[in-house]
């Protein structure tokens, strides 16, 4: 069974892109895969994003800000 992490992002983020290559080597070979969710037409997500972006949330609520590591998303996803 595949398990779903989320990846909450903004247009045009170069943090968010870093974000992205942390996580795709975080979950290789694991039964991990990322959903990318651009915050910035939701007001709810802007709100409580919009200045942490990017953000991981694992499929049990648990969310690490930027910046995070390889490692820091490892034991997120473990």
């Amino acid at each position: 069974m595949c398990k779903i992490m989320t990846l909450y992002v903004g247009s045009q983020c170069h943090l968010c892109d870093e974000a992205k290559d942390i996580i795709k080597r975080a979950i290789e070979n694991t039964n991990w895969t990322c959903s990318e969710v651009n915050i910035e037409n939701n007001e709810l997500l802007l709100e409580k994003y919009g200045l942490r972006i990017p953000v991981v949330v694992s499929d049990n609520g648990e969310e690490k800000g930027w910046p995070f590591t390889l490692n820091q998303v490892r034991r997120l996803i473990r």
